[in-house]
C-alpha cells in the first residue's frame, strides 16, 4: 500500500531595527537610556530566547562506544539489502525476518521498488567502506542497472510499488507509484554518479531517468503531480499537493532533462505548518516524511527564495525534536515512552500496518516504539537519536536487534515485538547514519547536475544563516572531506565489547565474502 506523508517549517525570533536619528545632541542621551534599558530587559530577553527550540545540538559528539554502535548497526543494515536482492534483477525483499530466518511463502519473492533504490545506495555505502569487495558491489550495480534499464516492465517509465523480485512483475495489484518510483531513481542517480567514470553504470542509469514522462503523471493538472495510477481504475485521485516526503519527485521532475515539468510546481503544494508546545514546523504527517527526501538531497543552509522561505534541513531537526517531545508526553499514557526510548512513524504494529505518528497523534497509537524514526533522524539529531537507540539495544538486547538491525517496530508496555524489518526502514537508518558520519550520499547525489539545476530554478539558494551550516558539529567534523576509505583498516569502526553478541568485524566480512 501506498503511504502519505509530509513536511512544515520553522519559526523564527527576529529583531528589528532602529533607524538611526540625526540629532548629535540626542546621542548621548540615546546611548545612555539604551545601556538602562538593556539592563532592565535582559532577563526578558533571555527567557524569550531561551523559549525558542534548539535546533540543533551544539556540542554533540560521538564517542568511541557511540562509533561502535553506528558501525554495527549500519553493517547490519547493510547485510538486510545485501542478502535480500535477488542475484539476477537486483530487486530486493520489501520485508524479512529480524533474525534471517526465511520468511512465509507469500512474502518470499515480494519486492519493492523503493527497497531497492536504498540498496542501490547501500552498496555504494559498502564499497566505499570495503564492507564487500569494490568489484562484487560495482558488478551486483550493473547488473541491476541493466535489469531496470532493458527488462523491467514500466509504463511511461513509471514503475510498480511492488513487484515480483525473481521477474520484476506487478504484484498485489499495485499502482505504478510515484514516490516509489522516485525513491528508486535516487538510488539509481546515486549510483550513476558514484559510479561515474563506469560508462555502462552511466548510460544504464541516465536512460532510466530520461525515460521517465513526469509531465504524465500531472494527469491534466498545472502543478501538482498524482500519487500513482492502476491500469484496471486510471490515475489516484490524490495529489502531492501538501508538504510530505516528495520534495525529492519534484525536484528530479523539474530538473529532468527530458521530460520535466514547471518550477511552480514546487510552489504549488500547501505549506501545512504544524504547532506543539514551542515547536512550529512545517509537515503534519509521520517522522519518515521528514527523512527520505533528506537522506538524497543536501538541503543543509538552502532557503526558499520564494512562499514561507523555509529551510527545510533545520525544519526536519525541530520536528524531530518536537517528535521526541511529543512522544515523551505520551508516557503519562504509555510509560514505555520515556527520554531515550521514543520514535512513532508508519510501521508495523500488534494489528497490522499503521500509518502512525505525531504530533498531531494518530488515533491508533498504542504505546509501540518504532526505531527508524531515531535512526531515520540520525543526520538532524545525533545528540538525541544516538542516544535513543542505544538504550533501546541496552534495554531489550537481541529481543529487538538482530540479524538486519533493529526490528520493524515493538511494544514495552505489552512484550510485544515485530518478527520482521521492513525495507524502508532498514534504509532510511543507514542512510541517515552515514550521512552524519561521512555526508557521502549527499555528496554523490548532489553531483547530478539535474537537481542543483532545479533548485536553481525554483530559487533554493544556498544562504548564510546564524546557524552556519545547519548540522551538528559532530557533522561539520566529519565532511571536511576525508572519506573513510582514507583510513588504515586497523582504524575503521569496530563493533565494541558490549556489543558480545555480535560476531567479530573480520568474521562478518568473511560471511559477506565466502
Amino acid at each position: 500500500m501506498s503511504h502519505k506523508r509530509g513536511i512544515h517549517s520553522l519559526r523564527r525570533f527576529h529583531a528589528n531595527g532602529v533607524a538611526p536619528l540625526g540629532t548629535p545632541l540626542l546621542l548621548p542621551a540615546l546611548v545612555l537610556y539604551s545601556l538602562l534599558l538593556l539592563v532592565v530587559l535582559q532577563p526578558v530577553f533571555a527567557f524569550v530566547l531561551a523559549q525558542q527550540p534548539a535546533a540543533v545540538a551544539t556540542s554533540y559528539e560521538l564517542s568511541p562506544q557511540d562509533r561502535a554502535f553506528v558501525e554495527d548497526l549500519s553493517r547490519r543494515s547493510f547485510r538486510f539489502f545485501w542478502e535480500n536482492a535477488d542475484p539476477d534483477t537486483g530487486l530486493v525483499r520489501d520485508r524479512a525476518r529480524t533474525d534471517g530466518s526465511p520468511h512465509n511463502a507469500s512474502q518470499r519473492d515480494i519486492a519493492s521498488i523503493a527497497s531497492t533504490g536504498f540498496g542501490l545506495t547501500a552498496l555504494c555505502i559498502a564499497a566505499e567502506r570495503r564492507w564487500i569487495k569494490p568489484a562484487e558491489a560495482r558488478e551486483h550495480v550493473r547488473r541491476t542497472l541493466r535489469f531496470f534499464a532493458e527488462r523491467m516492465p514500466h509504463h511511461n517509465g513509471w514503475f510498480y510499488h511492488f513487484v515480483n523480485m525473481k521477474t520484476g512483475e506487478r504484484e498485489w495489484k499495485s499502482e505504478l507509484s510515484s514516490i516509489d518510483t522516485a525513491l528508486l531513481l535516487a538510488g539509481i542517480l546515486t549510483a550513476r554518479q558514484y559510479y561515474r567514470l563506469d560508462s555502462e553504470i552511466y548510460r544504464y542509469a541516465t536512460k532510466v531517468y530520461e525515460r521517465i514522462d513526469f509531465p504524465w503523471m500531472l494527469n491534466d493538472s498545472p502543478t501538482l503531480l498524482a500519487m500513482g495510477w492502476r491500469p484496471e481504475t486510471g490515475f489516484i485521485k490524490a495529489r502531492w499537493d501538501n508538504y510530505s516526503e516528495h520534495t525529492m519527485l519534484y525536484l528530479m521532475a523539474i530538473g529532468s532533462p527530458t521530460h520535466p515539468i514547471k518550477p511552480e510546481s514546487w510552489y504549488a503544494w500547501e505549506r501545512n505548518w504544524n504547532h506543539y508546545k514551542t515547536y512550529t514546523f512545517l509537515g503534519t504527517a509521520p517522522l519518515f516524511t521528514h527523512q527520505y527526501s533528506h537522506a538524497w538531497v543536501d538541503y543543509r543552509g538552502r532557503r526558499e527564495s520564494k512562499a514561507s522561505k523555509i529551510e527545510y534541513f533545520e525544519n526536519s531537526i525541530v520536528a524531530t525534536r518536537a517528535h521526541r517531545e511529543f512522544c515523551i508526553d505520551l508516557s503519562l499514557k504509555f510509560p514505555g515512552y520515556s527520554d531515550n526510548v521514543w520514535g512513532i512513524s508508519a510501521s508495523d504494529s500488534a494489528k497490522g500496518y499503521r500509518g502512525w505518528g505525531g504530533p498531531p497523534p494518530t488515533p491508533d497509537i498504542d504505546g509501540t516504539v518504532v526505531p527508524c524514526a531515531a535512526g531515520g533522524s540520525l543526520m538532524f539529531t545525533p545528540d538525541i537519536a544516538v542516544p535513543a537507540l542505544r538504550t533501546m539495544y541496552g534495554k531489550f538486547g537481541d529481543r529487538i536487534y538482530g540479524r538486519y538491525g533493529f526490528t520493524d517496530a515493538f511494544n514495552p508496555n505489552t512484550g510485544w515485538i515485530d518478527p520482521d524489518v521492513i525495507s524502508i526502514d532498514v534504509g532510511i537508518t543507514l542512510l541517515s547514519a552515514e550521512n552524519l558520519r561521512t555526508a557521502n550520499i549527499w555528496r554523490w547525489f548532489m553531483r547530478n547536475t539535474e537537481i542543483p539545476r532545479a533548485m536553481g530554478l525554483i530559487g533554493l539558494n544556498l544562504v548564510k544563516t546564524r546557524r552556519s551550516s545547519q548540522i551538528s558539529p559532530l557533522t561539520v567534523q566529519l565532511t571536511s572531506g576525508l572519506s573513510t576509505s582514507q583510513f588504515p583498516r586497523d582504524e575503521m569502526y569496530r563493533p565494541s565489547q558490549a556489543l558480545s553478541t555480535y560476531y567479530e568485524s573480520d568474521l562478518f566480512l568473511k560471511t559477506l565474502n565466502p
